[in-house]
């Protein structure tokens, strides 16, 4: 008899296993579905048109179309002389076809990026080559323009083979492949994207470390004042949240101006016997960004300081710590969470900054989403404006990523 109500036992357990089972199941389903419009809401509106422009930076469909036979002959080209014959002749078929449909002048403006005067080169040389001719395509193609003798402009035509390219990703960081197919560094005139990468990144930081050291001790004291005291101090901190970005950035135009209030005050004080130039410059850049970004350094530090018992500072003091000593060993600790957080938040929101720097900063201040917008809406060249977004967007990724195994690790070492 025992045996049996083991067994039977035994079964009921293995039915309510199955029961359970089958209802975490359903609640699994059913938050999914409640999820899933959310999700694809995300993906329709955010992620699909950020995926389709990212792209763009490493695809390549606007010269293989229009030059099919030209490309295909180039297919086995060495790069180190110029092409047989048959190449040249398939470029003089492309182009008299590309300019009696009218398609030669996208594929001559994406050529254009990788090498000046190109666009130029392709539709004079079709004009020039669209009645019939005697004798090889190749001494009529060099006469039709001399830059078909060199091999660069042969080496553009075969970087454009498509339908995917490093071009626009090596141009991003000042490098390019020449004809033979070997990456080098463009020419010194020519290197603007890396500075302009060390500049942003730079500018970025330095943002941050200044944040951070305002930004401490007003959450210390928001942290540590009475209830009252506390609120009127975070409306003061939130109050910028409901005015347009654009708009602070104007009054900092108008505070800095030579005429501003800040010349004013410094010439009244008798700092100076004149007006300064405190506008377009990389001093506006920094004091008008610092501004705007106080605030997301502000509430991740408050966020942590609040939750810090004050009696921890009191018994430090009462066993003998100096006050420094205090801080530096109870009460910065527990607020490595809120630093992190906090410049983490600061750094990322610097990097993209655009309308800031433009309007306050001068030529040598602009960082890389000034250029980004400049290649999108300006020249109209989508591959480089997704190249430079791709590798800010990388950067970004990385950073997070470094500050993930940095919270990882620390969490380690506390555990």
């Amino acid at each position: 008899m025992a045996h049996v109500a083991a067994i039977e036992t035994g079964k009921a357990a293995a039915a309510l296993a199955r029961r359970a089972r089958r209802a975490g199941y359903g609640q699994k389903v059913s938050a999914a579905l409640l999820v899933l419009p959310l999700l694809l809401f995300v993906l329709v509106a955010f992620a699909a048109p950020i995926g389709a422009m990212l792209k763009r930076g490493v695809e390549d469909r606007e010269v293989a179309p229009v030059l099919p036979r030209t490309i295909g002959a180039l297919s086995g080209w060495s790069g180190t002389a110029l092409p047989d014959e048959p190449v040249f002749a398939a470029l003089v078929e492309d182009l008299r076809e590309a300019r009696a449909a009218g398609t030669l002048p996208s594929a001559a403006s994406r050529l254009n990026h990788d090498q000046a005067g190109l666009r130029t080169t392709l539709i004079g040389s079709a004009r020039r080559l669209a009645a019939p001719f005697e004798g090889p395509a190749r001494e009529a193609v060099l006469r039709a323009d001399p830059a078909w003798g060199q091999l660069e402009t042969w080496g553009a035509l075969a970087r454009a083979r498509g339908p995917w390219t490093d071009f626009f990703l090596l141009a991003a960081l000042d490098l390019k492949r020449d004809a033979a197919g070997t990456i080098r560094a463009v020419a010194e005139e020519q290197a603007v994207f890396r500075t302009v990468f060390g500049r942003t990144f730079w500018i970025a930081a330095m943002v941050t470390a200044i944040t951070l050291v305002l930004a401490y001790p007003l959450a210390a004291l928001i942290a540590l004042s009475r209830p009252a005291v506390a609120s009127a101090l975070l409306f003061a901190v939130l109050l910028p949240f409901w005015t347009s970005l654009l708009v602070r950035t104007a009054a900092w135009m108008v505070l800095l101006a030579r005429e501003g209030v800040a010349n004013h005050a410094l010439v009244a004080l008798g700092l100076f016997g004149a007006p300064q130039q405190l506008l377009f410059n990389r001093f506006a850049v920094v004091v008008a960004m610092v501004h705007i970004l106080l605030p997301f350094m502000v509430l991740p530090l408050y966020a942590v300081m609040r939750q810090i018992p004050p009696i921890h500072l009191r018994a430090a003091s009462s066993l003998g710590a100096h006050p420094v000593s205090a801080f530096r060993r109870v009460w910065l600790p527990q607020t490595l969470p809120g630093i992190g957080a906090g410049c983490l938040m600061v750094f990322i929101q610097a990097l993209g900054f655009y309308i800031t720097p433009a309007l306050l900063g001068g030529g040598a201040d602009q960082m890389l989403p000034y250029f980004i917008g400049f290649y999108a809406n300006q020249t109209v060249n989508w591959g480089m404006a997704a190249s430079l977004s791709l590798l800010l967007l990388a950067a970004t990724l990385l950073i997070v990523g470094l500050y993930g195994q940095l919270v990882g690790f620390g969490a380690v070492r506390t555990s």
